[in-house]
């Protein structure tokens, strides 16, 4: 695990100082069938016990949780691109070098050792958010290398569920849906029904992509199945809590617009609209989905008014996620650029999304 620290070191120096082209490497999908293949090995190696990452009266402990909170408030509030700096310096200035403390008791080591991976994670998708795809990736790789030495299947889980996002999102959906299986084998045997559900939508993400609506659709249906087993997120881990019928909707709307099914979409994408009004990012992306939803049924007007309060919602805002949410639309414009309306649109949301193919 010295390895993996020195790794992460490494990569955070570099990326602080961008001294190098990390962030301008591309994403390699092929690069993360090994740690997927290292972590489904660890797997089977014993009946590894899921652990909450809060220990009382543990100093590191508390501190490193209590930097987690404010750096995911901060994400969640202004994007990952004006936070990340932030959470690397901190990743790799001082927690990792505790880690590397030989006095460190046993149940604090460990509980480091998972902190520092849900930053690792954080980190990532933060590198995601500042369309710095390769960074992303090296990031998740790290994290889930580092949920092995901490002993935590829930967050393991949830790492997966992320390099599945970012697979698809980029244009490898059978990866996508690889890595969505391995987190589900995963969370299938570590009392997170929340984390599991959130695995479902990911496959069924992938699945939408490739084209295969019954596999989607049967994905979907074992998220709403695993979310209807959880009663109190306060008894899952807190790497899941967040997770809520909300979130199903806004990944399900995205699922029903790759499948063409636009009624559903725009319901969904409506719903987790009003469910997110705090929260810019979720609404830009949701957005964006429902002014498609809006546009595969013909109303342009709607369409274009919806995806223009998106572009509004994404100033202060630094999420490649939700611009590429904005672009994927404004692609689907391509029919309707002799249109007045759209005309405009394609102005004001130039300085966000750049210049149109």
């Amino acid at each position: 695990m010295s390895e993996t620290l020195h790794t992460l070191a490494e990569l955070g120096s570099a990326d602080i100082s961008r001294r190098s082209l990390l962030g301008a490497v591309p994403y390699v999908a092929a690069a993360l069938m090994d740690p997927q293949r290292q972590w489904l090995l660890w797997l089977l190696e014993g009946d590894q016990a899921p652990r909450l990452a809060v220990v009382a009266g543990s100093g590191p402990v508390d501190q490193a949780q209590a930097m987690i909170g404010m750096f995911d408030e901060m994400d969640n509030r202004f994007g990952g691109g004006g936070v990340r700096a932030s959470i690397v310096h901190y990743l790799s200035t001082e927690l990792a070098p505790k880690l590397q403390q030989r006095n460190l008791p046993a149940h604090q080591r460990r509980i480091l050792y998972t902190s520092a991976a849900k930053l690792a994670a954080m980190a990532g998708w933060c590198s995601y958010d500042s369309a710095d795809y390769g960074l992303a990736e090296r990031y998740m790789i790290q994290a889930l290398r580092l949920c092995a030495e901490g002993g935590d299947r829930v967050l393991g889980g949830q790492v997966l569920a992320g390099m599945s996002h970012l697979a698809t999102s980029l244009g490898n959906p059978a990866e996508g849906v690889s890595l969505a299986r391995a987190g589900i084998a995963t969370a299938k045997s570590s009392g997170s029904p929340l984390g599991l559900m959130r695995l479902h939508a990911m496959a069924a993400r992938g699945y939408a992509v490739l084209g295969d609506s019954r596999r989607a659709t049967a994905s979907l249906l074992e998220a709403g199945k695993a979310l209807e087993v959880s009663h109190d997120p306060a008894e899952e881990s807190p790497w899941v809590r967040f997770l809520d019928h909300h979130y199903l909707e806004a990944e399900a709307a995205l699922v029903h617009r790759d499948l063409g099914e636009a009624e559903h979409a725009e319901h969904l994408a409506l719903a987790s609209v009003e469910a997110n009004g705090d929260r810019r990012r979720r609404q830009a992306i949701s957005r964006s989905v429902l002014a498609t939803a809006f546009l595969q049924q013909n109303r342009l007007d709607e369409a274009v008014d919806t995806a223009s309060n998106a572009v509004d919602l994404l100033a202060g805002v630094h999420s490649e996620r939700s611009v590429q949410a904005l672009r994927d639309f404004r692609t689907r414009l391509a029919p309707h650029r002799d249109e007045t309306v759209v005309r405009d649109f394609e102005r004001k949301a130039r300085p966000i999304l750049g210049t149109a193919a």
